[in-house]
């Protein structure tokens, strides 16, 4: 079988992982695989599995929680269809939020829109959804579009506006195209998310039976399927439920919403004191005291109802609301305690406001990654920190192969330098280090003829030497911040690009926005200096996991912290 390789030339590595792509999707298995940066892995992946995909009728789905990963994949196929003069069909899917044609929907968070988009739907009041049919069929107008669109490979913006400029839902459309589509570009959340993979999979008519899944950055894996998995409530949702049953005018109601606060006081005082900011909780321990009161079933059932009624009076103004919160909380609390732990923390708000949180959190990742892997075809897990493999396979939780590749550059290409007096341990942290590290991040970037980013471990540490870097770095510096947009960080990208000639500063997180996958093109990038080594304090959720691990496989503080 031909292999639909982009470029003129493949490198050793690249074969090397070329062949055991090959050899996984043959076996109808799943491979792990640690794949230096600059090794080519998409190009690799991506040709292998069009081949596979064409000869045997199959989908790929290429997950990417990096949006330039998505330009890199369409550039790709456009380069594969060129070269090939194949005919097939690939839609670029993010965040269906983001790719909403009415104006501020991007501005809404992903619960606000998701009411939102509901209530338009239902209300007959998005003109771009009611065009997609007339009557029970597709109009001719998207008919047309269909017809065009599944002709070409577009970013999804360039997607969106075309779309949009016949006056037709994106995601709907994109939708349709997918139904036929041999590659499928996607978000984490499209496959990961068990409950929104059920409804993608019926609107495009697929079954993961016949889909090759490719997960690039696979090392994100186990934090996000975490986080989908859990849940949090705090002090400042019940206070905002009680003013919503007020407002409407439930007040029989309100009692049973203040019973959870002062629940959720009184365990706190049991569990936590001036020594101790978090503790541990068992399932109980919150339902024991509200099902004294009242059925736990009859209040998840009033505060839907509650929710419902305050999204139907605060029409478009409000899209979500406190109560439901909290019923979905408690049903979720409700849930298994295999693989989870439950947290309580006293917290504060960044205007100093003291709350009270409450946790149901994933310990595994595999309950997510196992059936995903075992449902598909074949799943290919890659990355260039995806080590050591065993462990990630040990992670995943499913039958895989693995495989390590060499990076493809000569040693002698890069200069790394370690400065072993400097530390940002934490016991260590004053002035004197901090323009100590100052000192040399300038005597290094002053002296580099082209641009250099600086990662620090955190923005507090980031703003503490700045303070001292700023007097001293001759070279214009830009600064990111926490949760900057797509188009904010696009803009400082490129700004920090244009001065290739004189130089930049870029000073960023090493967990931030630009941490990894980002695309700086043209070798306009001399350096990377990173201040310390970003590891987090082992909290409680930290000390639960390693414990978690240590009883699963004897590598608790290795798997976790390490």
């Amino acid at each position: 079988m031909e292999i639909f390789f982009p470029h003129e030339n493949i490198r050793e590595s690249q074969s090397d992982l070329i062949e055991k792509i090959k050899e996984t999707i043959e076996k109808k298995t799943n491979l792990i695989a640690h794949a230096p940066t600059g090794l080519g892995k998409t190009a690799a992946s991506i040709s292998v599995a069009l081949s596979y995909a064409i000869d045997k009728k199959l989908t790929v789905f290429f997950l990417t929680p990096i949006h330039t990963q998505h330009t890199i994949a369409i550039e790709t196929f456009r380069l594969i269809k060129q070269k090939y003069n194949l005919e097939f069909s690939v839609v670029d899917l993010i965040g269906k939020k983001w790719m909403c044609a009415q104006e501020g929907a991007a501005e809404l968070s992903s619960g606000e829109f998701y009411d939102y988009c509901k209530e338009m739907i239902t209300k007959k009041q998005c003109v771009y959804y009611e065009n997609i049919k007339n009557k029970e069929k597709l109009s001719v107008q998207t008919e047309v579009t269909l017809s065009n669109l599944s002709k070409k490979i577009l970013h999804v913006e360039d997607f969106r506006a075309e779309a949009k400029s016949n006056k037709l839902c994106p995601f709907e459309i994109a939708c349709l195209v997918a139904k036929k589509a041999s590659i499928i570009i996607a978000d984490y959340h499209h496959l990961l998310n068990p409950s929104i993979r059920e409804i993608l999979l019926g609107k495009i008519d697929k079954d993961l039976s016949e889909c090759i899944i490719i997960i690039d950055e696979a090392h994100n894996l186990p934090d996000r399927c975490r986080e989908l998995l859990s849940t949090q409530l705090s002090t400042i949702a019940v206070d905002i439920a009680i003013k919503e049953a007020e407002s409407i005018g439930f007040k029989d109601l309100v009692e049973p919403i203040k019973l959870i606060d002062n629940t959720l006081e009184k365990l706190a005082k049991l569990k936590i004191n001036r020594d101790v900011k978090e503790a541990t909780v068992v399932k109980s321990d919150l339902i024991s005291d509200i099902e004294k009161e009242m059925d736990i079933s009859q209040l998840v059932n009033d505060l839907f109802f509650i929710g419902d009624k305050i999204k139907e009076m605060e029409e478009n103004k409000k899209k979500r609301s406190a109560c439901s919160h909290i019923a979905s909380f408690l049903l979720s609390w409700q849930g298994q305690d295999q693989s989870f732990t439950r947290i309580i923390k006293r917290e504060r708000t960044l205007k100093g406001k003291d709350f009270i949180s409450l946790g149901y959190n994933c310990l595994d990742p595999a309950l997510i990654t196992r059936p995903l892997a075992e449902m598909s075809y074949s799943t290919i897990c890659m990355s260039g920190t995806l080590t050591p493999v065993d462990m990630y396979k040990d992670l995943f939780g499913f039958s895989s192969l693995t495989a390590e590749f060499t990076n493809p550059f000569p040693k002698h290409n890069k200069l790394s330098i370690i400065i072993p007096d400097t530390t940002t341990k934490f016991t260590a942290r004053s002035q004197d280090m901090y323009k100590h590290i100052a000192n040399y991040c300038c005597s290094v970037v002053n002296d580099i003829p082209g641009n250099s980013i600086i990662f620090f471990p955190s923005y507090d540490l980031r703003d503490k030497v700045n303070f001292y870097i700023q007097n001293q770095c001759i070279k214009t510096t830009f600064s990111e911040t926490p949760n900057m947009s797509k188009n904010d960080k696009m803009e400082l990208i490129d700004k920090f690009k244009s001065y290739k000639t004189n130089g930049a500063v870029l000073l960023a997180a090493s967990g931030g926005n630009f941490g990894e996958g980002i695309d700086i093109e043209d070798n306009i990038l001399k350096c990377v200096i990173v201040v310390g080594i970003p590891l987090d304090r082992p909290d409680l959720q930290t000390q639960e996991l390693i414990k978690y691990y240590d009883g699963k496989f004897g590598k608790g503080w290795d798997y976790v912290y390490i």
